[in-house]
């Protein structure tokens, strides 16, 4: 083992020790670390980091994310080893947050109708990514909390769900419609009738029984994306499965501005329902949704109104 590959395996260590996942950094350094043993490179510098991160060139999207993971492993490494280079801040255009999709109802009936018609026919593969996907777009589940999910977290007789281990090693109970839950007993008992005995402790499994995995998930949504004209054929980028959990918080807080609910006294309720760290992250979703937008400034009139 190389000493940077040593290095990695602490700093990624570390890293998790302080509540990150940090499961897209570990692999994207892994390949940095490659890069840099084809290289017969053993020092990072500053030319070798931009040359890595604008790779490949037509993927201008990841430059500045694949240079800030390395600019944080460099400054671990700094500690030990002192001819590592300093790599500069804002050297690449980075967006912190990617501009969020809102489907239509009528697009999120075709992706859960094509999720329904994946191949094979008789399989147990299109019943998964049906309700897999249904379950992200009425409960704002992050995906990777949906595929952790195991058949112990999910009680659909009281209708909670247990999602343990979320962002920041937190977990928290997620509630389910009485629709939501007859809908995955359904899923459960298909599922059973095949895998009996279950040959993994998760919910949602794969055709054979073994745990999902992102990179496929993400393959047969891309999949699906493309065929209902989402996405064309060529495009890196497009909605995103992330995108459910944005429409879903954007629907409950319009739901409550037509109601007449006081936004700033429930909208932490949606903030400890979607997981979020700091209530802060939750108002972004105000500045997603014209509709959202024009709630607000009706509301703020009034205020006003009522003030002079």
């Amino acid at each position: 083992m190389s000493t940077l590959q040593a290095a990695l395996g602490e700093y990624v260590a570390l890293r998790r020790s302080m509540g990150f996942k940090f499961y897209g950094p570990e692999q994207r350094l892994k390949g940095f670390i490659r890069f840099m043993a084809q290289r017969g490179a053993e020092i990072i510098t500053y030319p070798l980091a931009l040359e890595w991160a604008t790779q490949p060139p037509g993927k201008r999207a990841s430059w500045a994310l694949r240079f800030t993971d390395v600019r944080g492993f460099s400054q671990y490494l700094r500690s030990r080893e002192p001819r590592t280079g300093i790599l500069p801040t804002r050297v690449l255009a980075f967006s912190a947050r990617a501009k969020p999709y809102l489907y239509s109802d009528t697009e999120i009936n075709q992706i859960l109708s094509a999720a329904l018609a994946l191949p094979p026919a008789n399989g147990l593969r299109r019943w998964t990514y049906h309700c897999l996907f249904g379950l992200l777009i009425v409960t704002g589940l992050r995906i990777g909390e949906a595929m952790a999910l195991q058949r112990g977290d999910v009680d659909l007789e009281q209708g909670i769900l247990t999602v343990r281990g979320a962002k920041f090693g937190k977990s928290r109970l997620v509630p389910l419609h009485s629709t939501t839950c007859a809908t995955l007993r359904r899923y459960a008992s298909r599922r059973d009738a095949r895998l009996d005995p279950p040959p993994s402790p998760y919910f949602f499994v794969a055709e054979r029984g073994g745990r999902l995995l992102h990179q496929y998930v993400y393959r047969v949504f891309w999949r699906i994306s493309r065929q209902i004209g989402l996405r064309s054929a060529a495009a890196s980028t497009g909605p995103r499965i992330h995108d459910f959990r944005h429409r879903f918080a954007v629907q409950t807080l319009i739901g409550w501005y037509r109601s007449g609910q006081p936004i700033e006294q429930v909208l932490p309720v949606l903030s400890t329902y979607l997981g979020h760290v700091c209530v802060q992250d939750t108002y972004w979703y105000l500045s997603g949704c014209p509709e959202l937008l024009g709630h607000a400034l009706k509301r703020l009139e009034r205020r006003w109104e009522a003030a002079s």
